[in-house]
């Protein structure tokens, strides 16, 4: 049974929404938020990433910046950019991308199902992180960016929001990026209550990205003795056939000693290699390798993953444990130097940008893991490796904010 509600959402006024809603926090350096942000004092990464309006020699992770982030957060709300809802409502979000386009539902999501797993994880989270969330949301006394959930698409709700979401959108602007993103509201009692019930039918719900920030909320909702609206968290929860995951693909500082050679005639045995062209791996155990200014095919043989379980079968899991912890010593990815991380939306042209300047060795580019496979190995309890999943497009910042009411 999973637990949601209708809330009172801090939303921006339409006029001025494309001005205020940014890409998550998280998706950008300091440098690269700072300049987002430029000129434009009304954009919530000074709320998210307060960081970038303080010296470069602040830790950003002391007092003072998340000081700052609620200085910002209460600027927009009492200048009238940010207005809360007089009643606890539903709200509809849709984006839309080139030809993709998916509708979720806008809630609050129990912490207590997060705990007991009915909301379900496939990631681990690093303390830093999280601590970082659990203080920002603690000073700002709000959740202020979602956690981006699923639901096992349900043919008859699908229907209902697709037949609400069209009618005239509340907020509708289209992003720098040309994503467009859209919301809807919806406060019939009667609604209201349907959607309730629909969700409490359910087993279960999942996590597609967000796991900081749930794991955040659960502690401020411990820290608050799940007191008024602490217990639930921000989320915008969508039908699993609707989401596009991207790849998440790897670049390598260094082949570990080996010569390019060397290195190619190790992949023989664990792969069949091919030369290849720059084209985005269009199956499952298909890598595609960039190495001395050239793109190889690389097949993993059957005998790689024949006869493991779903998680050791996943492309990223496969080549950890066949490539790069055996032959190039990176045991482990969430904190070694020597391997970064770059999502697919970025595509094989930034892949080959990184090696040809110098600053890496090689690159892989994966073929994107699919969300039945995550569902599934969050249905087990597993844990997928980390960077497996780069969903888009991204939830916007700022859209919605849950503000911690005792």
């Amino acid at each position: 049974m999973a637990s949601i509600q209708p809330f009172k959402a801090l939303r921006p006024k339409p006029e001025i929404a494309k001005q205020i809603c940014e890409l998550p926090y998280d998706v950008f350096s300091k440098e690269e938020a700072r300049r987002a942000a430029s000129g434009n004092p009304l954009s919530f990464l000074h709320v998210s990433k307060p960081e970038i309006d303080l010296p470069d020699s602040i830790n950003p992770y002391g007092p003072e910046v998340y000081q700052q982030g609620k200085s910002a957060f209460a600027q927009l709300i009492t200048t009238g950019h940010l207005v809360q809802d007089a009643s606890p409502c539903y709200y509809l979000y849709r984006q839309a991308m080139g030809n993709h386009s998916q509708l979720g539902l806008v809630a609050v999501a129990s912490c207590r199902d997060y705990a007991q797993n009915i909301i379900k994880k496939h990631e681990l989270t690093r303390p830093d992180k999280e601590n970082d969330r659990v203080n920002h949301i603690a000073v700002l006394e709000a959740q202020t960016g979602p956690a981006f959930l699923a639901y096992k698409a349900h043919p008859e709700l699908d229907s209902f929001l697709s037949q609400k979401s069209a009618e005239p959108p509340t907020i509708d602007f289209a992003a720098p990026d040309g994503i467009r993103h859209s919301s809807w509201i919806v406060h019939e009692p009667e609604l209201i209550q349907r959607i309730t019930n629909t969700f409490a039918a359910m087993d279960s719900l999942y996590i597609a990205d967000g796991h900081h920030r749930t794991a955040a909320a659960l502690r401020v909702a411990h820290q608050r003795n799940f007191a008024g609206s602490a217990g639930f968290f921000l989320a915008v929860i969508f039908p699993h056939n609707q989401l596009r995951i991207l790849p998440y693909n790897r670049v390598i500082k260094d082949l570990n000693g080996l010569s390019p050679r060397e290195f190619l005639g190790k992949l023989e045995t664990v792969f069949e290699v091919k030369t290849g062209t720059s084209t985005p791996p269009d199956a499952k155990h298909l890598i595609r390798l960039y190495l001395e200014q050239q793109w190889y095919s690389l097949t993993f043989r059957p005998e790689a993953f024949q006869g493991r379980d779903l998680i050791r079968q996943l492309d990223v899991t496969l080549l950890q444990e066949n490539v790069l912890a055996p032959w190039l010593d990176i045991t482990d990815p969430r904190t070694s130097k020597r391997i970064d991380f770059v999502g697919g939306i970025r595509g094989t042209p930034e892949l080959e940008r990184l090696v040809n300047q110098g600053s890496f060795a090689c690159a892989f580019a994966l073929y994107p893991t699919s969300i039945e496979d995550l569902m599934a190995i969050a249905d087990q309890g597993g844990i997928m490796p980390p960077k497996s999943t780069w969903f888009e497009p991204k939830l916007r910042d700022g859209m919605f904010c849950h503000r911690l009411e005792s």
